[in-house]
């Protein structure tokens, strides 16, 4: 066992060396940014479905803190301490261990500690000319480290922004709906509810107490729902603060307060989320749906286009690639383009890499407006594993 142990770690070496390499020569520099981070910040960005998965601690001075779960906000964290104005153009490139808890268990293809290698570009105003050169850097580092059947998904999350902007829905669904994008069964529950006009249960003493609450004036809602809990001898539940009690509550009075979504465009999304194709047929598949809608989509498309265009130019195979209106990255501070490198043959749900744009996450780590950036990162044991059995 300790050989074998000993052999991956040397094979992981050798193939972390090919492929920083790569990055390295296209201009990347390499960083290496703290194994620990504050909570927080990762807690309020990664999403959901990270969220619960992220080692959490409290050290000795009572800071909370996490083992990272990703690179990627680590090395946006150190770009903004090298550039507080986030007005420089910088590419860095890092290979290192991230943490995340397995629901189901470890196992070679999920473990909880496990390596990325990647590389993560800013402030590049061409974000077409940055999203190309990310995903043809990706794909050619996988193929330099040995593995030579791949293929590529794709989806775009400002395409999906894009119909919903473009749609006539109302404010509150629009919101809702782009909150949901990144929690798919939840998403098509609601979508669903929506299009047979049901609304929420509005009767009962908690839909009384909501419709008392005004958005406008937090601190008396919760005054207001402190009130309630207390004559009804109702203690806090569980973790949940007043705060987080109330905004549940604000939230359940806006649904109640919301005009109908109308069917037909519950209709149209469902047709959109539906398309699922080689890249230029997907593209066309939602030019027709926006066409029979009534809405232009055409800006969003041609912004797509342009990125194919650009990966073929750059000698990316899109010969296989798919192209999924619903498929979208697990961290839900992604904002445009998503991809992942898929083994052929192998389980989609365990990609060998992943990535996408992410313009609005500097800005929420402290940059004075939303800044371009776009990156990628490989799982290295998944890469080496998909390698292995290719061979």
């Amino acid at each position: 066992m300790a050989a074998e142990s000993a052999q991956q770690f040397e094979a992981l070496e050798a193939q972390a060396a090919s492929l920083l390499d790569v990055f390295r020569a296209a201009g990347y520099e390499r960083v290496a940014p703290s194994l620990i981070q504050p909570a927080d910040i990762f807690l309020d960005q990664i999403g959901e479905t990270l969220r619960g998965r992220t080692y959490v601690f409290t050290d000795l001075a009572g800071e909370e803190l996490c083992l990272r779960p990703d690179l990627t906000v680590p090395v946006s964290r150190l770009y903004l301490e090298r550039h507080p104005e986030a007005d420089v153009e910088a590419r860095y490139c890092y290979n290192g261990p991230a943490f995340r808890f397995q629901p189901r268990g470890p196992s070679p293809t999920h473990p909880r500690e496990f390596r990325q290698a990647g590389i993560e570009c800013f402030g590049v105003a061409d974000r077409a000319s940055a999203d190309a050169e990310t995903v043809r850097l990706a794909t050619e580092a996988v193929r330099e480290a040995g593995l030579k059947r791949l293929r590529l998904r794709f989806g775009d999350i400002a395409l999906f922004y894009a119909l919903l902007d473009a749609l006539a829905l109302p404010e509150r669904w629009r919101v809702k709906l782009r909150h949901y994008f990144w929690r798919p069964p939840e998403f098509h529950a609601l979508l669903s509810r929506l299009a047979k006009g049901e609304r929420p249960h509005g009767n009962g003493a908690i839909a009384e107490l909501a419709a008392t609450l005004e958005r406008g004036a937090p601190a008396r809602a919760e005054d207001l729902v402190a009130e309630y809990l207390e004559a009804n001898e109702l203690p806090l539940s569980g973790n949940r603060t007043l705060g987080e009690i109330t905004e549940r509550l604000l939230d359940y009075a806006a649904d109640l307060r919301a005009d109908p979504l109308p069917k037909e465009v519950a209709t149209v999304i469902d047709y959109y989320l539906a398309v699922a194709a080689p890249p230029r047929e997907a593209v066309d598949r939602v030019a027709l749906i926006a066409k029979g809608a009534g809405v232009d989509l055409t800006p969003a498309l041609e912004g797509l286009t342009r990125r194919f265009d650009l990966f073929g130019e750059g000698g990316v195979d899109l010969g296989t690639a798919r192209f999924e209106t619903e498929f979208g990255r697990s961290l839900e501070y992604y904002s445009g383009l998503v991809f992942q490198i898929e083994a052929e043959g192998g389980d989609p749900t365990t990609p060998v890499a992943g990535g996408g744009r992410y313009d609005g996450l500097l800005r929420s780590l402290g940059a004075p407006a939303d800044v371009p950036a776009v990156g990628s990162a490989i799982h290295t044991e998944r890469l080496l594993g998909a390698i292995g059995e290719a061979s």
